[in-house]
């Protein structure tokens, strides 16, 4: 087989990374291009395609959406940048969502909706179009408030078994409970962060992990919602690994909170549970972004974690993001546990997520011997919905091949 990996173009560059420069370069650009396109497209699709609505509903529209245009991004700078005013970051949050959502549903509703009812033959064009933009806005206005509902809700759980072929008979049965990306921020979420504590407690696991992203915000700031994950219980373990926010606020602040809190930080290291004579590997990598971060000793280090572990044992890794995968196969992992996904939270915002990550909610096999299991995570990051993304507390029962055997 010829070798292309090194073939040029005429201009000396490789024609697999063109695809990629010119992905990054409009990436790049996405945070100033995407608020004009979020507000634009359906201020053009619902006000000016057809429907001649009268002078004052025309020009009463189209300042709304200039309105929000102009509010969303100075509200998410000022909600989000250095003075973190969480009423600010509330509102452009929220603006985020919705215009997502009504950015999305006059494509995927409101086209083919105007061509069945050009199809069926009826109205005519001024009434067609007032037609899809009422069934526009009224589905717009239901999904925001069942994605706001869905959103603040304590999670469902989620029981998923997972049979590891090298787990011994004595741990079989093993209950691992995942919670993930609570993301604690500027809406007050400390009743639901007691309840979400309350479940995991109800589940009676041998094993609790939290696979970071706890909140937005430094530690001091978000103390009170994350109180509660200090009463979760566990009959062996509480184990915790960082996720990307925790370095854009202090990360070794939230190492130290939840070491205070009762939860075992690891950080590129492991620990060993036993059960029945046999043993398994937890291991715990900081997430992929530490590295960058500039905090001394902090970055994704599997090598370290496992560090003294027998080889011949099988090992359960705790890595934030999915795409860690890869790495856990080169390490002979049997079972990485993730978050960092959200399912995509706003659906169909998971067709952008899959361009960043391997796998984005369930149970996925990668190499000869891996498994990931990528979590939709328990909260929910900035805007407060949830479209066809559920949020879930995991319930992840482990089998061993010879369950005859189990305890």
């Amino acid at each position: 087989m010829t070798d292309t990996s090194n073939t040029r173009s005429a201009d000396g560059e490789a024609p697999a990374t063109k695809p990629r420069r010119l992905l990054y370069r409009v990436m790049r650009h996405l945070p100033a291009i995407a608020p004009v396109l979020l507000w634009t497209v359906p201020c053009v699709l619902l006000l000016h395609t057809g429907q001649h609505w009268p002078l004052p509903v025309t020009l009463t529209g189209t300042a709304l959406f200039v309105l929000g245009l102009a509010a969303m991004p100075v509200a998410m700078v000022r909600g989000h940048g250095r003075r973190q005013h969480d009423r600010a970051a509330i509102l452009g949050d929220t603006l985020l969502g919705g215009s997502w959502v009504l950015f999305a549903w006059p494509l995927l509703l409101g086209v083919p909706l105007r061509i069945a009812l050009i199809a069926a033959g009826v109205g005519e064009g001024q009434e067609r179009a007032r037609i899809v933009t009422w069934a526009v806005l009224g589905v717009t206005a239901a999904l925001l408030a069942w994605g706001y509902a869905e959103a603040r809700r304590v999670p469902r759980v989620r029981q998923v078994e997972v049979r590891l072929p090298r787990l011994g008979a004595g741990l079989d049965g093993l209950r691992v409970a995942l919670i993930t990306d609570t993301h604690y921020g500027p809406l007050d979420r400390a009743r639901w962060s007691a309840r979400v504590c309350e479940a995991v407690n109800g589940l009676e696991a041998d094993l609790v992990c939290h696979t970071g992203d706890i909140a937005d915000g430094t530690a001091a700031r978000r103390r009170a919602q994350a109180a509660p994950l200090g009463t979760v219980r566990a009959t062996r373990a509480k184990v915790y690994v960082t996720g990307n926010h925790e370095y854009y606020s202090e990360a070794q602040g939230w190492v130290d909170l939840m070491d205070e809190l009762g939860w075992e930080p690891l950080r590129n290291r492991h620990l060993l549970l036993e059960r029945g004579g046999d043993t398994l590997v937890v291991a715990g990598v900081d997430d992929v972004t530490a590295g960058s971060s500039g905090l001394a000793g902090h970055g994704a280090d599997v090598t370290a974690a496992l560090e003294g572990a027998d080889p011949g044992l099988p090992v359960l890794l705790l890595a934030h993001q999915p795409k860690f995968v890869d790495r856990a196969v080169a390490a002979g992992v049997d079972l990485q546990l993730s978050g960092h996904t959200h399912g995509g939270q706003i659906w169909p915002f998971h067709h952008l997520v899959r361009l960043d990550q391997p796998a984005l909610a369930g149970l996925s096999r990668h190499g000869s011997g891996t498994q990931l299991y990528t979590s939709r995570g328990t909260g929910f990051w900035g805007p407060p919905f949830r479209v066809f993304a559920p949020s879930e507390i995991t319930l992840l029962v482990l089998r061993s091949p010879h369950p005859a055997a189990s305890v």
